[in-house]
């Protein structure tokens, strides 16, 4: 699974320096392809991390770190001596403001790129905040709301790693071979509501980021322990935060627990539930049938607004979209731990990395409603893979990185597109950058409904239409 060293090529353009905020699992696989890829030296990369992070990464390379925690209170006056006119901002960090960030370099010229919008620390577990203020989608409604009059200006590219991020150049690819493999005609779409009307002219209803974590350590988890093959603090907040998804124009049962946020696009629901607490069905071609956790995750907002139609000011159609996960089995016992002990976290926690004995990642997107059947489109990647592809990587955290220089490759071709989203790029040119660390790349055609995988054994609310989210949700 070596990419051919042509493929290791050098990218252009990041001239100035570059400011990695946080140290965790991505950004300790990100630098040695940071520096395969970019025209950039140790020396002009910086490190800014809480204490106690493992830093031995940076270090090895030679790359500086400064222990500090940003802070709604000393970012400014941290930034102001690493970040000038031309710089880059790699924001890889938890319990950052992403705006708080993004308005900064807007102000500084500085680019910018992160894999997920995050608030500052306790944001999303203040008692005090309603559910919907909480949400994925009030972050990004936040961040939206300052790019509204800011369209030319440094380029800060939003949740660009595998999810969100590179999935989005999934769906539109998947959307291309689904109507060549019917042959539809259609113009190549220009704009979202043709990537929207093309999803329409397919009669796709839902689309689910199915993703199933099959790698495994060589040390089973122990108790009081959280282990996950990425950031236990990353993966812990998403899951306490509400479920959210999608909501489409063919869903015709409401959820109980389902709530609208009341401003905004109005292009998702939350429930009134953590993602850990909310299971839904999904398929991958290799894993097959499976039962996983709504996770909030900012694609589930951001494709289904994109996919968008509206017609005399109304919404005519739009796809639900969510994400369905599976994550390793030293993560589902770490989840079932948690939620037993009252969601209190537990006292120790690891990340699989080099421990990792095998498995795989099998990470993509699932379009349903076509009369061919169910498609998926993504990535399958073994951890032996990974490890040959780039040192210091496992296949999940690969898979993010390459999300990552597919974005970063954009935005230095776009250095003054302004506040953009993964829908916003060149889907194209992010699949190629990325390709060499995806390992199999793949379209799969399945049979697979969710009212198939139904037990049978306990009688469950029911549509004759399978892609109805009552039918995906497990009661």
């Amino acid at each position: 699974m070596d990419a051919p060293a042509s493929d290791f090529r050098k990218y252009k353009g990041l001239k100035g320096r570059m400011l990695i905020v946080g140290f965790g699992s991505i950004a300790r696989s990100a630098v040695p392809l940071l520096l395969r890829h970019f025209d950039i030296t140790p020396d002009r990369i910086t490190v800014v991390c809480p204490a106690g992070n493992d830093t031995s990464v940076a270090a090895s390379f030679g790359i500086p770190v400064l222990e500090k925690t940003l802070t709604e209170a000393n970012y400014k006056d941290v930034l102001q001596p690493l970040l000038g006119e031309g710089d880059f901002l790699l924001n890889l960090s938890v319990n950052v403001s992403s705006e708080a960030l993004v308005r900064y370099c807007w102000e500084h010229g500085v680019r910018y790129l992160d894999t997920s919008i995050e608030p500052w620390a306790g944001a999303c577990a203040d008692p005090d905040a309603s559910l919907s203020r909480r949400s994925n989608y009030a972050l990004r409604e936040g961040v939206l709301a300052f790019r509204l009059d800011k369209r030319d200006g440094p380029t800060a590219v939003l949740t660009q790693g595998a999810n969100p991020g590179l999935v989005s150049a999934f769906v539109k690819q998947a959307l291309v071979n689904m109507a060549a493999d019917n042959d539809l005609e259609y113009d190549p779409p220009a704009c979202f509501e043709d990537w929207a009307a093309l999803a329409r002219q397919l009669d796709i209803r839902a689309i689910h980021v199915s993703e199933q974590d099959t790698q495994v350590g060589e040390q089973r988890k122990a108790p009081d322990e959280f282990v996950n093959t990425w950031s236990v603090d990353g993966f812990i907040e998403e899951g306490m935060q509400p479920a959210e998804l999608g909501w489409g124009t063919h869903e015709r049962h409401w959820p109980d627990e389902a709530r609208r946020h009341g401003f905004g696009s109005d292009a998702a629901v939350y429930l009134t539930r953590p993602g850990f607490a909310t299971r839904v069905r999904s398929w991958t071609p290799l894993g097959g049938p499976y039962q996983g956790f709504l996770i909030t995750h900012g694609e589930s907002i951001s494709i289904a607004d994109h996919l968008t139609l509206r017609e005399n000011g109304e919404v005519a159609y739009r796809p639900t979209v969510h994400y369905v996960y599976r994550p390793c089995d030293d993560a589902l016992l770490s989840i079932d731990e948690l939620a037993g002990n009252g969601w209190r976290r537990q006292a120790h926690q690891r990340i699989l990395r080099d421990d990792i004995v095998g498995g795989m990642d099998e990470l993509g997107v699932l379009l349903m409603g076509n009369a061919r059947g169910v498609y998926w489109y993504g990535s399958r990647l073994a951890s032996e893979d990974a490890r040959r592809l780039a040192e210091h990587n496992t296949a999940t955290s690969l898979q993010v990185v390459a999300g990552i220089l597919g974005g970063i490759v954009w935005a230095l071709e776009h250095p003054r597109a302004g506040v953009v989203e993964p829908e916003d790029l060149d889907f194209e040119m992010v699949l190629r950058v990325a390709r060499p660390y995806l390992g199999e790349v793949v379209g799969v055609y399945g049979e697979w409904t969710p009212l198939a995988q139904q037990s049978g054994l306990y009688p469950e609310p029911s549509d004759e239409d399978p892609w109805q989210f009552i039918n995906v949700r497990v009661p």
